[in-house]
């Protein structure tokens, strides 16, 4: 059984190597002239103010979840709308009422943070 894997095995096991080659070689074999400036901090051609180290607005990470959400929902939904009139004549309308209540209850969590302001980015 485990002979069947062993192609599988030598293709993650070549492609580790090649990998960890690439990035090591690179590292040999390129160009290294550190400059101070070219060791500095890169704020798009201005002058770095302050430190690097500083907290991130916890509504960037809350943006970020919404997207993932809505992610989800198309990943869900789009599939679902491909295949909906071979289910529905298969199962009937329980494929079209609990889609129904997934769109709903994700509509009203998006309701929740359009009311608390989440989408406003100050």
């Amino acid at each position: 059984m485990i002979e069947q894997y062993i192609p599988v095995f030598l293709v993650i096991a070549f492609a580790i190597v090649f990998a960890v080659l690439v990035v090591f070689s690179s590292k040999l074999l390129g160009p290294q002239r550190p400059t101070p400036e070219k060791l500095s901090t890169y704020e798009s051609g201005m002058k770095p103010v302050g430190s690097t180290h500083e907290r991130v607005s916890v509504k960037y990470y809350l943006v970020a979840m919404l997207f993932i959400i809505f992610d989800l929902e198309v990943i869900f939904v789009y599939p679902w709308a491909v295949k909906f009139r071979i289910l529905y004549n298969e199962i009937g309308t329980s494929v079209f009422v609990s889609m129904l209540i997934f769109l709903i209850v994700l509509e009203l969590g998006y309701l929740y943070v359009y009311k608390k302001g989440g989408f406003k980015w100050e």
